[in-house]
Protein backbone atom coordinates (compact mmCIF):
# COMPACT_ATOMS: atom_id res chain seq x y z
CA UNK A 1 0.00 0.00 0.00
CA UNK A 2 1.32 3.85 -1.32
CA UNK A 3 1.02 6.62 1.45
CA UNK A 4 1.60 9.55 0.64
CA UNK A 5 4.18 11.71 2.97
CA UNK A 6 3.28 15.82 2.55
CA UNK A 7 5.85 18.48 3.64
CA UNK A 8 3.42 21.47 4.97
CA UNK A 9 6.52 23.02 7.10
CA UNK A 10 9.84 22.23 8.43
CA UNK A 11 9.40 19.84 10.31
CA UNK A 12 5.23 19.33 9.86
CA UNK A 13 4.60 16.79 7.36
CA UNK A 14 0.91 15.02 6.87
CA UNK A 15 0.69 11.08 5.85
CA UNK A 16 -2.07 9.73 3.70
CA UNK A 17 -2.23 6.55 4.94
CA UNK A 18 -4.58 3.67 3.70
CA UNK A 19 -7.51 5.31 4.35
CA UNK A 20 -6.57 7.71 7.62
CA UNK A 21 -3.83 10.61 7.98
CA UNK A 22 -1.32 11.09 10.37
CA UNK A 23 0.59 13.88 10.92
CA UNK A 24 4.87 13.93 11.99
CA UNK A 25 6.43 17.10 14.10
CA UNK A 26 10.08 16.30 14.21
CA UNK A 27 12.47 18.71 15.79
CA UNK A 28 16.12 17.36 15.56
CA UNK A 29 16.33 13.41 16.54
CA UNK A 30 12.60 13.81 18.33
CA UNK A 31 9.34 13.41 16.89
CA UNK A 32 5.71 13.90 17.85
CA UNK A 33 3.59 11.68 16.30
CA UNK A 34 -0.30 12.65 15.85
CA UNK A 35 -2.21 9.65 15.46
CA UNK A 36 -1.46 6.64 13.93
CA UNK A 37 -3.65 4.63 11.69
CA UNK A 38 -5.22 1.45 12.18
CA UNK A 39 -3.85 -1.45 12.99
CA UNK A 40 -2.37 -2.63 9.28
CA UNK A 41 -1.19 0.62 8.91
CA UNK A 42 2.40 -0.08 10.90
CA UNK A 43 4.50 -1.13 8.59
CA UNK A 44 3.19 2.30 6.59
CA UNK A 45 3.53 4.08 9.37
CA UNK A 46 7.09 3.07 10.49
CA UNK A 47 8.05 3.30 7.15
CA UNK A 48 7.29 7.16 6.74
CA UNK A 49 9.60 8.26 9.58
CA UNK A 50 12.40 6.19 8.03
CA UNK A 51 11.60 7.96 5.42
CA UNK A 52 11.91 11.58 7.33
CA UNK A 53 15.07 9.90 8.62
CA UNK A 54 13.53 8.55 12.25
CA UNK A 55 13.69 5.47 13.76
CA UNK A 56 10.56 4.23 16.34
CA UNK A 57 12.10 5.21 19.51
CA UNK A 58 12.66 8.86 18.09
CA UNK A 59 9.22 9.21 18.62
CA UNK A 60 8.90 11.07 21.81
CA UNK A 61 5.11 10.98 22.49
CA UNK A 62 2.08 9.82 20.72
CA UNK A 63 -1.04 12.07 20.35
CA UNK A 64 -4.67 11.01 19.97
CA UNK A 65 -7.15 13.25 18.20
CA UNK A 66 -9.79 10.05 19.60
CA UNK A 67 -9.65 6.56 20.32
CA UNK A 68 -11.18 5.12 17.48
CA UNK A 69 -9.64 1.74 15.84
CA UNK A 70 -8.18 3.88 12.41
CA UNK A 71 -6.38 6.68 15.04
CA UNK A 72 -4.73 4.68 17.26
CA UNK A 73 -4.40 1.34 15.40
CA UNK A 74 -0.31 1.44 16.55
CA UNK A 75 -0.47 3.40 19.99
CA UNK A 76 0.11 0.15 22.14
CA UNK A 77 2.68 -0.59 19.85
CA UNK A 78 4.88 2.34 20.64
CA UNK A 79 3.72 2.39 24.10
CA UNK A 80 4.16 -1.26 24.86
CA UNK A 81 7.54 -1.88 22.33
CA UNK A 82 9.34 1.79 22.82
CA UNK A 83 7.76 3.29 26.28
CA UNK A 84 6.54 5.88 24.38
CA UNK A 85 3.44 7.90 26.60
CA UNK A 86 0.69 7.82 24.87
CA UNK A 87 -1.74 11.53 25.50
CA UNK A 88 -5.43 12.21 25.13
CA UNK A 89 -7.87 14.60 26.31
CA UNK A 90 -8.59 13.41 30.01
CA UNK A 91 -12.34 12.36 28.07
CA UNK A 92 -10.70 10.36 25.94
CA UNK A 93 -8.71 8.04 28.14
CA UNK A 94 -11.02 5.53 29.08
CA UNK A 95 -12.20 5.28 25.76
CA UNK A 96 -8.41 4.51 24.84
CA UNK A 97 -8.85 1.88 27.38
CA UNK A 98 -11.63 0.27 25.88
CA UNK A 99 -13.69 0.76 29.15
CA UNK A 100 -16.76 1.68 26.55
CA UNK A 101 -16.86 1.59 22.53
CA UNK A 102 -17.66 5.05 21.14
CA UNK A 103 -17.85 4.39 17.53
CA UNK A 104 -20.54 3.49 14.69
CA UNK A 105 -21.35 -0.03 15.02
CA UNK A 106 -22.34 -2.74 12.55
CA UNK A 107 -25.81 -2.17 12.89
CA UNK A 108 -25.73 1.72 11.45
CA UNK A 109 -23.00 1.13 8.96
CA UNK A 110 -25.18 -1.96 7.29
CA UNK A 111 -28.36 0.51 7.18
CA UNK A 112 -26.32 2.34 4.98
CA UNK A 113 -24.70 -0.58 3.06
CA UNK A 114 -26.69 -0.37 -0.25
CA UNK A 115 -24.92 2.53 -0.45
CA UNK A 116 -21.15 1.39 -2.45
CA UNK A 117 -19.21 3.74 -1.34
CA UNK A 118 -20.16 2.74 2.10
CA UNK A 119 -20.14 -1.21 1.73
CA UNK A 120 -16.23 -0.37 -0.03
CA UNK A 121 -14.95 1.65 3.41
CA UNK A 122 -16.69 -1.07 5.36
CA UNK A 123 -14.80 -3.83 3.87
CA UNK A 124 -11.31 -1.94 4.03
CA UNK A 125 -12.04 -1.12 7.84
CA UNK A 126 -12.23 -4.63 8.57
CA UNK A 127 -9.30 -5.74 6.65
CA UNK A 128 -7.13 -2.95 7.92
CA UNK A 129 -7.76 -4.29 11.44
CA UNK A 130 -10.79 -2.18 11.92
CA UNK A 131 -12.77 -4.60 14.63
CA UNK A 132 -9.05 -5.51 16.22
CA UNK A 133 -8.24 -5.27 20.07
CA UNK A 134 -6.49 -1.77 20.25
CA UNK A 135 -6.82 -0.78 23.44
CA UNK A 136 -4.28 1.33 24.61
CA UNK A 137 -3.02 -0.40 28.44
CA UNK A 138 -1.50 3.23 30.09
CA UNK A 139 -2.53 5.97 28.18
CA UNK A 140 -2.20 9.33 29.73
CA UNK A 141 -4.37 12.92 29.87
CA UNK A 142 -2.84 15.56 28.27
CA UNK A 143 -0.26 17.82 30.37
CA UNK A 144 -2.53 21.00 31.58
CA UNK A 145 -0.89 23.42 30.17
CA UNK A 146 -3.69 26.34 30.51
CA UNK A 147 -4.36 27.04 26.89
CA UNK A 148 -0.49 27.31 25.88
CA UNK A 149 1.63 24.36 23.80
CA UNK A 150 2.95 20.80 24.93
CA UNK A 151 6.59 20.93 25.75
CA UNK A 152 6.49 18.02 22.69
CA UNK A 153 8.23 18.73 19.16
CA UNK A 154 6.48 20.85 17.16
CA UNK A 155 4.65 22.90 20.08
CA UNK A 156 1.43 21.63 19.69
CA UNK A 157 -1.72 23.29 21.29
CA UNK A 158 -4.57 21.08 22.26
CA UNK A 159 -8.15 22.54 21.49
CA UNK A 160 -11.27 20.00 22.98
CA UNK A 161 -13.44 19.31 20.09
CA UNK A 162 -16.66 17.24 21.38
CA UNK A 163 -18.53 16.07 19.22
CA UNK A 164 -16.95 13.41 16.93
CA UNK A 165 -16.47 11.31 20.34
CA UNK A 166 -16.51 13.27 23.57
CA UNK A 167 -13.09 13.72 24.30
CA UNK A 168 -11.79 14.55 20.32
CA UNK A 169 -8.90 16.63 20.45
CA UNK A 170 -7.80 19.11 17.51
CA UNK A 171 -3.77 20.82 17.72
CA UNK A 172 -2.83 23.74 16.50
CA UNK A 173 1.03 24.56 15.58
CA UNK A 174 0.70 28.33 15.84
CA UNK A 175 4.59 28.81 14.33
CA UNK A 176 3.15 27.05 11.86
CA UNK A 177 -0.39 28.41 11.03
CA UNK A 178 -1.54 25.14 11.13
CA UNK A 179 -4.50 22.75 12.26
CA UNK A 180 -4.50 19.43 12.81
CA UNK A 181 -8.20 18.72 13.00
CA UNK A 182 -8.49 14.84 13.17
CA UNK A 183 -12.52 14.14 12.37
CA UNK A 184 -13.91 17.34 13.90
CA UNK A 185 -13.18 19.06 10.05
CA UNK A 186 -12.09 16.90 7.61
CA UNK A 187 -11.64 17.25 4.08
CA UNK A 188 -12.72 14.13 2.56
CA UNK A 189 -13.91 10.22 3.36
CA UNK A 190 -14.18 7.69 1.42
CA UNK A 191 -18.55 7.54 2.26
CA UNK A 192 -18.67 11.39 1.26
CA UNK A 193 -20.01 12.48 -1.95
CA UNK A 194 -18.09 15.77 -1.90
CA UNK A 195 -15.04 17.08 -1.20
CA UNK A 196 -13.01 20.25 0.66
CA UNK A 197 -14.07 20.99 4.36
CA UNK A 198 -16.53 18.93 6.26
CA UNK A 199 -18.11 17.18 9.07
CA UNK A 200 -18.29 13.63 8.68
CA UNK A 201 -21.29 12.02 7.78
CA UNK A 202 -23.48 12.05 10.37
CA UNK A 203 -23.56 8.72 11.61
CA UNK A 204 -19.42 8.16 12.38
CA UNK A 205 -20.46 10.78 15.18
CA UNK A 206 -21.80 10.47 19.00
CA UNK A 207 -22.98 13.55 18.97
CA UNK A 208 -23.82 15.66 16.09
CA UNK A 209 -25.04 18.78 17.86
CA UNK A 210 -21.59 19.07 20.05
CA UNK A 211 -19.66 18.49 16.85
CA UNK A 212 -21.08 21.66 14.97
CA UNK A 213 -20.78 23.50 18.65
CA UNK A 214 -17.13 22.51 18.35
CA UNK A 215 -16.73 23.80 15.04
CA UNK A 216 -16.74 27.45 16.93
CA UNK A 217 -13.58 26.17 18.93
CA UNK A 218 -11.95 25.70 16.05
CA UNK A 219 -12.94 28.76 13.62
CA UNK A 220 -11.25 31.67 15.23
CA UNK A 221 -7.33 29.66 15.62
CA UNK A 222 -5.12 31.85 13.97
CA UNK A 223 -4.20 29.19 10.80
CA UNK A 224 -4.46 28.83 7.32
CA UNK A 225 -3.52 25.35 6.68
CA UNK A 226 -5.66 22.46 7.62
CA UNK A 227 -4.16 18.89 8.16
CA UNK A 228 -7.69 16.71 8.46
CA UNK A 229 -7.70 12.87 9.81
CA UNK A 230 -9.59 12.07 6.49
CA UNK A 231 -8.77 13.98 2.96
CA UNK A 232 -5.76 16.29 2.04
CA UNK A 233 -4.26 19.16 3.10
CA UNK A 234 -6.48 22.29 2.81
CA UNK A 235 -4.87 25.80 2.60
CA UNK A 236 -6.93 29.23 3.16
CA UNK A 237 -8.52 30.20 6.17
CA UNK A 238 -9.34 27.72 9.01
CA UNK A 239 -13.25 30.48 8.94
CA UNK A 240 -13.74 29.71 5.75
CA UNK A 241 -13.59 26.11 5.90
CA UNK A 242 -15.43 26.07 8.85
CA UNK A 243 -18.33 28.06 7.15
CA UNK A 244 -18.19 25.30 4.39
CA UNK A 245 -18.72 22.76 6.74
CA UNK A 246 -21.64 24.13 8.55
CA UNK A 247 -23.15 25.01 4.89
CA UNK A 248 -22.94 21.34 4.13
CA UNK A 249 -24.23 20.19 7.68
CA UNK A 250 -27.40 22.17 7.31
Amino acid sequence: METTLVRVADGVHLVHGSSTNWVILSEGDAVTLIDCGYPGDRELLLRTLSELGHAPESVVAVLVTHAHSDHIGSAEYFSRVHGTPVHLHETEVPHARREFLDQVGVGRVLCSAWRPSVLHWAVHALRSGGTSDVRVTAPEPLPDTAGGPLDLPGRPVPVHTPGHTAGHCAYVLPRHGVLVSGDALVTGHPTSRVKGPQLLPVMFDKDRRRALESLGFIEDTASDILLPGHGPVHHGPIAHAVCRARELAS
